[in-house]
């Protein structure tokens, strides 16, 4: 192959078209190859301008001249997986590396190389392996964490709160309410950083931590925080109950929808209620369900933003930046309701 090609008018525009137009990398860089070798230059030197291999080169030109231009933004049909590929893919999938005998709770590349060879004598090298699960669509990433265990009476409560926001009078208000623990020590989260150096994050060493209690008002999505507390307990709770009937004095009745913590429902919290029952009442979410409760994303939001790798010297400082981003950030909260958009 001497790489020589020679396009028409239409077809260089249309070779043009493709490689300015961007929306596939490949496609542009088939067509800018072309290009090159329509100006007059041999496969060596379009290997030297563009850093493309001579067997992508060699492709090119093969399908340039087998389908014409509208063979450069063809994909080939990949190829299927390799018996190994899907044997392994099995094995991440519905196994551990304990079914296998090993000490090991998750898997490695280096674990499937050495069980491969176990179990179907095909020896390949752990980069081999590495590479074979990107192309199946694996990637080395942390795993969520949920809770095994569920509430067999999740359906009924969830049916119950939905029926409570949809038939709510005017006069009534709901909150979904839920404690956030703020630590002075940062904590660490992902970040830019050039490659082969490790950014740092200062912590102060002594930890300092507070109990921030917050309600997320049903109609109008805006978060009502309290004054932190030195312990998550009755009395946090308490204040907050007491802080929503003052800051929510035009509703009748105010719904405190919120989790199965024990100091929920103590006597401490239950007195209470004895003497301001008639405006607050209590709703209880399922158990071991937090996503059912949507302050839960606020949170999240709020340690994505605030207080992964901060830099606030005391905790008072944390707080302030916390609260001032709170003021900030209330047409935010309204889009965490959709865990209950049926009952809107």
């Amino acid at each position: 192959m001497d790489g020589s090609i020679r396009l028409s008018v239409e077809e260089r525009k249309a070779l043009l078209r493709m490689y300015r137009a961007g929306q596939d990398v490949r496609t542009s860089r088939r067509a800018h190859i072309v290009l090159l070798l329509d100006d007059g230059l041999s496969s060596r030197e379009v290997h030297a301008v563009v850093y493309a291999s001579f067997g992508l080169i060699a492709d090119c030109v093969e399908r340039f001249r087998r389908e014409g231009v509208s063979g450069l933004a063809k994909e080939r049909l990949r190829q299927p997986w390799a018996g190994w590929l899907r044997r392994i893919v099995a094995w991440l999938t519905s196994k551990t590396p304990e079914d296998f005998g090993y000490f090991r709770s998750r898997w490695s590349c280096e674990t499937l190389a050495e069980v491969l060879a176990w179990e179907s004598g095909e020896r390949l090298s752990v980069e081999t392996i590495r590479r074979g699960l990107r192309r199946a669509g694996f990637v080395w990433r942390r795993p969520r964490p949920v809770l095994g265990r569920s509430d067999p009476e999740r359906a009924r409560k969830m049916r119950d709160i939905q029926e409570l926001l949809a038939k709510m009078p005017l006069d009534e208000a709901a909150v979904f309410q839920d404690e956030v623990d703020v630590h002075l020590n940062p904590k660490i989260g992902s970040c830019w950083m050039p490659r082969g150096q490790q950014a740092e994050v200062s912590t102060p060493g002594d930890n300092v931590k507070r109990h921030l209690a917050g309600s997320l008002v049903w109609r109008t999505g805006t978060l009502l925080l309290s004054r932190a507390g030195m312990h998550r307990n009755a009395e946090l709770f308490v204040a907050h109950l007491d802080d929503l009937r003052r800051r929510l004095r035009g509703f009748r009745v105010i719904h405190v929808i919120c989790d199965n913590a024990s100091f929920h429902a103590c006597r401490r919290v239950q007195a209470y209620l004895r003497q301001w029952g008639h405006r607050l009442r209590l709703h209880f979410l399922p158990k071991y369900a937090p996503q059912d409760n949507p302050i839960e994303h606020i949170w999240w939001r709020l340690h994505e933003t605030l207080t992964r790798n901060h830099r606030c010297q005391n905790i008072d400082q944390l707080l302030e930046s916390i609260h001032a981003w709170v003021d900030t950030q209330r047409c935010f909260f309204s889009r965490t309701l959709a865990t209950y958009a049926n009952a809107a």
